[in-house]
């Protein structure tokens, strides 16, 4: 069986990944906030993570992998569109109305992972059914003293955790000094955190021991972890802003809720985005959402492509020159693939890649050597290569037949029969000025020539223009 390294934050190296369990390999993903469109940087766990449940799936089997990726449903924002509506005349319960945007905003979300090949979890739990699970852990951490009621807020005594700060590497000292920590006179330490909160008349909540009120945003994925892969799993994942605090509390937690298990074994962390070297901000302009570049025309493969072609622990520099190069590439392997048969083939160069910490680059290296090896030979010799390669970037995510609709473009077999009559033509009369000529002309109308002993490739490139080709005939 195929070894698999990952980089796990918690030990802070690379270890070899053995599951507890190999007839269950267990993950979970802190999947989104559901108050508005995924911008460009919640799309990248999410291609990361469905590249790590291709592997298992294919390692392990299909049958032996779960993964587990929740929707936040209880939010200040999410309160807010809902309370708003409200104010603007809609005369339906508060409650409703939340369930409509909730229920409209996962579907958004679902459309755009979904355009970039990610396949849907095999749970996605949202909060708002799991407040029994929540309610009860909170009971039971009062109960071993590791937290406390006050004013009808419940409150985790961080300090009762003598391990707080191992992941992120920082003492509880260190945090207060450097972190932004919810003051509140009814703390006994500063970084204390909400479990549960009072909720109000013009707010959800729940009933509770504690009264009226709903969770805190840390207990909910303590609690739905808890309950769809147990006290103990394999893998936590999520991008690097959410180390701390967020993943700090839920191993406070979820430790002392259940001291004889040890929670999730290996902690994986995304690095963040940005755009054309700038950090994504509204103020500057350069916030997108996946939709906003789905509108734009960018295919989701495209998208994907971008993600893949940097690590996932290192900064990802979303640029448009990137997104050219994607496509080019993509065009060339669909061209290359069109006619290959999948037979679940896979190069073991790029299995090797991807099970090294998901070295997606050395993969997409690994697929370049392949298409290379094709375009060098005869089209009718390399039906086994072609089958490799189209197997191969399916690990990843890529060439999906339900992706490929954005490749269908013009018929451009005219513009191949003339370019490879002008190069018959000029290789028996030595004058290549007619055939340099309209290659020139169809590069200028955004088309690749491709010129090959093989033959002659025509494809429209990212900059493709069907007018300034028309104007040709």
């Amino acid at each position: 069986m195929t070894s698999i390294k990952l980089y796990n934050t918690k030990t802070r190296k690379k270890d070899v990944f053995v599951p507890i369990e190999s007839e269950n390999v267990r993950m979970y993903l802190c999947g989104p906030t559901v108050y508005d469109r995924a911008h460009l940087g919640n799309g990248r766990p999410v291609v990361v993570f469905d590249v790590l449940f291709r592997l298992f799936r294919t390692i392990y089997g299909a049958g032996h992998v779960t993964y587990v990726r929740n929707f936040t449903d209880v939010d200040d924002k999410i309160n807010a569109t809902a309370q708003a509506r409200k104010a603007a005349g809609d005369p339906r319960a508060l409650e409703a109305l939340i369930q409509e945007r909730t229920d409209e905003t996962i579907g958004w979300y679902h459309a755009d992972m979904d355009a970039l090949g990610a396949l849907r979890p095999t749970h996605e739990p949202r909060a708002t059914a799991y407040i029994g699970p929540m309610i009860a852990m909170i009971s039971d951490l009062i109960a071993k003293g590791h937290a406390y009621e006050v004013q009808g807020h419940v409150l985790f005594r961080v300090r009762s955790y003598k391990d707080y700060g191992a992941l992120s590497g920082r003492s509880v000292d260190d945090m207060i000094a450097g972190a932004r920590v919810e003051v509140a006179p009814f703390k006994e330490d500063p970084m204390d955190f909400v479990l549960w909160k009072p909720s109000d008349a013009d707010l959800p909540g729940w009933n509770s021991p504690w009264g009226r009120g709903r969770p805190g945003w840390h207990i909910e994925c303590s609690a739905m972890s808890y309950e769809l892969l147990g006290a103990s799993f394999d893998i936590h994942g999520g991008g690097l802003d959410l180390q701390f605090p967020h993943h700090e509390n839920e191993i406070a937690q979820s430790c002392c809720a259940h001291p004889e298990a040890g929670f999730a074994q290996v902690w994986m962390h995304n690095e963040m985005l940005q755009v054309e070297g700038k950090k994504m901000s509204k103020s500057l302009g350069n916030f997108f959402t996946v939709r906003d570049l789905l509108t734009q025309g960018y295919p989701g493969e495209v998208i994907r492509m971008v993600y893949l072609g940097t690590h996932y622990r290192k900064p990802m520099d979303w640029t448009e020159e990137k997104a050219r190069d994607a496509e080019a590439t993509l065009r060339h392997w669909r061209d290359l693939t069109m006619d290959a048969e999948d037979r679940g083939l896979v190069d073991d160069a790029v299995i090797e890649a991807v099970a090294d910490d998901l070295n997606t680059a050395g993969a997409i290296t690994r697929l370049h050597a392949l298409a290379k090896t094709i375009s060098g030979k005869a089209q009718q010799d390399c039906r086994a290569e072609k089958s490799l390669l189209l197997g191969s970037a399916r690990l990843l995510g890529l060439l999906l037949p339900e992706m490929g609709d954005w490749i269908k473009g013009p018929d451009l077999s005219i513009w191949a029969e003339k370019i490879g009559e002008l190069r018959q033509a000029a290789m028996v009369n030595k004058d290549f000025s007619a055939l340099d000529a309209l290659k020139t002309a169809l590069m200028a109308a955004g088309v690749e020539v491709r010129m090959t002993k093989a033959g002659v490739e025509i494809l429209p490139g990212p900059d493709f223009d069907p007018d300034r080709l028309e104007a040709l005939k």
